[in-house]
């Protein structure tokens, strides 16, 4: 055995006998320093041994052998084998020189008999007698079958060269010197390729290392490749123990069979596994257009929820943004329309607005929209209800604070609404709710344009423009020392009052008919909600709506609900109806007198009779719209 100086070079193993690494030894000159090349004259099993030993101890790139030899350590190495083939030219040679002492030789391949050698024997002069062996038992069988047959002179492999010597007769050796350089050359391709592959593979089972999904790969047979240590731990096993062994034998239900069988990829599958739930992706692996394997990689679904909640609070925070446009906020009414007006008027400006109206008339609606059709339209809109959080809570949340400020404030602090609401508008919902306190903190940000942080003495310049809105009479609040007179006059630059649904009656059959088709679709129900509202627009057109909008959408979504649970009905049950909207009964009268005046004929005639044919007057003591009532008279007709 000889071994090279080492170095970062690649690493080649020349394994045969002796008359084989004699030839290696004379040509290893011509490959210093282009390779490590260690020499080892071993046979069969000796020489398999020797081959995995050093594989296992990862000293070798490329293994290079001969024959027998070569196909028994492809067979059995995952390290690459480059084999020392010999050519028609070598054997020619090599029966040439056989000719010098024998007319009658002997010849021993590997697997090929040589039959081309048959043409060429007649000019040669030769006796050749051919057998071909696969293994080292066969090998020597050949020998002693030529032997016992009188040859003198036996052509084949280093084993029968050494076999031959050692009986007293002549030995050519078939490998030349040239066959060696060649599987050399091919060994160096292969030691670059192995290195290549080694490092990607490296690289690869690193990234596998970190990731936190567990991750596993099988070979087309379904043995395991590849696991992470996330795999390792879920499948209690480690990667030394599961390397090579079937999955489905270690973990069934996590097999790779029906991947490996179609080829199809089995993405984003719910499965669940010692007790745990996961999302499962099973792919596979294809290497030159055939299957070569797949990947199973098993993501914990509780993570996945929890990254799903942060990226969701992530992009609302990343920019707040107004949905409502004016053309989305429905109504007819006069008084609707004027404030309508008003509204995309003060958009156009850029001072303060004070919404007033009761709870439910769409305050924020209107500051939405407001902001929409404003020149700041695009930027930040940033909405926060006064009223729902204790001072000290609404205070960081209004102007921020730095790290350290208080017991529990974020490591970094926190910008406060204000600054989040930069180049943009800030919507005060609740205004009259604001503690004093906050009042002075609120004026010097309209005064000054700046805010300061809580724990910081810094000024931090702003530009937004405040929209704020309360049901509360303000200036009541001012008399009793509950709002700043000063902060009020700041907020009440321009101001816009919404009018209650109960003075708006004739945008109620408008409004209740947009609610219930919305609520319809998402119960996918095939039902018309003009039909339905016309039914029973006098009950919806009679009742007060303290709630306004907010409790007209809340009254349309029971509807619809009473109306998917009854969808075969030609016609309202009022009794059954009364049951689910009880509010809108709820006048003293019971259901057959209410029945009996909603909208028939009869009534609509004795209305206009009465009122001398004043149909406005009659729509309203009828509880309908004038377009109602209009559209009933010419279906009289």
């Amino acid at each position: 055995m000889q071994s090279l100086q080492t170095g970062p070079l690649p690493r080649i193993c020349v394994i045969g006998y002796k008359g084989l690494t004699r030839i290696v030894h004379s040509v290893l000159p011509e490959y210093a320093g282009r390779a490590d090349i260690e020499v080892i004259d071993e046979v069969f099993e000796q020489a398999n041994l020797a081959a995995r030993q050093r594989e296992r101890d990862r000293r070798v790139d490329v293994f290079i052998s001969a024959g027998a030899n070569a196909a028994i350590l492809k067979s059995t190495l995952s390290t690459p084998v480059a084999a020392i083939k010999v050519s028609g030219y070598d054997v020619l040679v090599a029966l040439l020189k056989a000719r010098q002492i024998s007319e009658r030789v002997g010849l021993v391949t590997y697997r090929d008999t040589g039959r081309e050698l048959a043409s060429v024997k007649a000019l040669l002069k030769l006796q050749i007698d051919q057998l071909a062996y696969q293994t080292a038992d066969e090998a020597r069988d050949c020998f002693m079958s030529l032997a016992a047959a009188g040859h003198t002179v036996i052509v084949g492999s280093s084993v029968v060269v050494e076999l031959a010597e050692q009986q007293g007769l002549h030995g050519i050796l078939t490998y030349s010197a040239t066959a060696v350089r060649l599987a050399l050359d091919d060994a160096l391709d292969l030691a670059r390729v192995s290195r290549l592959e080694a490092a990607r593979h490296e690289r690869l089972n690193s990234v596998l290392q970190h990731l936190q999904e567990a991750v596993l790969a099988t070979d087309e047979a379904g043995r395991i490749t590849a696991v992470n240590p996330s795999m390792e731990q879920l499948l209690d096993c480690s990667a030394a123990d599961a390397l090579g062994k079937l999955l489905s034998s270690i973990a069934p239900p996590l097999s790779l069979k029906a991947v490996l069988e179609s080829g199809q990829d089995e993405i984003g599958q719910v499965i669940e596994f010692n007790h745990q739930a996961f999302i499962a992706n099973r792919i596979a692996i294809r290497e030159r257009g055939g299957l070569a394997g797949a990947v199973l990689t098993l993501y914990d679904a509780k993570n996945i929820r929890q990254a799903d909640t942060r990226l969701r609070v992530a992009a609302r925070a990343r920019k707040p943004v107004a949905r409502y446009f004016f053309d989305q906020i429905a109504g007819t009414s006069p008084a609707f329309v004027r404030a309508k007006k008003l509204a995309q008027g003060y958009a156009a400006t850029v001072s303060t607005v004070l919404l007033t109206g009761e709870s439910g008339t769409g305050k924020e609606l209107f500051a939405q929209a407001m902001h929409n059709a404003s020149r700041r339209s695009g930027k930040p809109f940033v909405a926060i209800n006064c009223a729902a959080f204790p001072e000290p809570l609404l205070e960081s949340e209004l102007f921020g604070y730095e790290e350290g400020a208080f017991t529990g404030s974020r490591k970094g602090g926190k910008a406060g609404l204000f600054e989040v609401a930069h180049t943009g508008t800030v919507f005060l919902d609740e205004i009259g709710d604001m503690p004093i306190s906050l009042q002075t903190r609120l004026l010097r940000v309209l005064q000054e344009k700046e805010v300061v942080r809580l724990g910081s003495t810094d000024t931090i310049p702003v530009d937004v423009r405040i929209i704020s809105a309360t049901h509360q009479q303000l200036m009541t609040r001012v008399k009793l020392r509950q709002f700043r007179e000063d902060l009020y006059y700041r907020l009440n630059i321009l101001n816009l009052h919404l009018p209650a649904l109960r003075d708006r009656a004739e945008d109620i059959p408008v409004l209740a008919t947009l609610l219930l088709q919305a609520a319809l679709l998402r119960l996918a129900s095939p039902l018309r909600a003009d039909t339905v509202i016309e039914s029973i627009e006098p009950l919806l057109c009679r009742y007060a709506w303290p709630g306004n909008v907010r409790e007209l959408e809340n009254i349309t979504e029971r509807l619809a609900v009473f109306l998917s649970a009854y969808p075969d009905q030609s016609a309202i049950d009022h009794n059954e109806l009364r049951m689910t909207l009880p509010e809108l009964y709820d006048t003293g009268e019971d259901a057959s007198d209410q029945t009996r005046i909603l909208l028939t004929d009869q009534a609509i005639r004795d209305a206009l009779a009465a009122l001398k044919g004043n149909r406005h007057a009659a729509a309203q003591r009828l509880g309908i719209s004038r377009t109602t009532l209009w559209r009933r008279l010419r279906a009289m007709a």
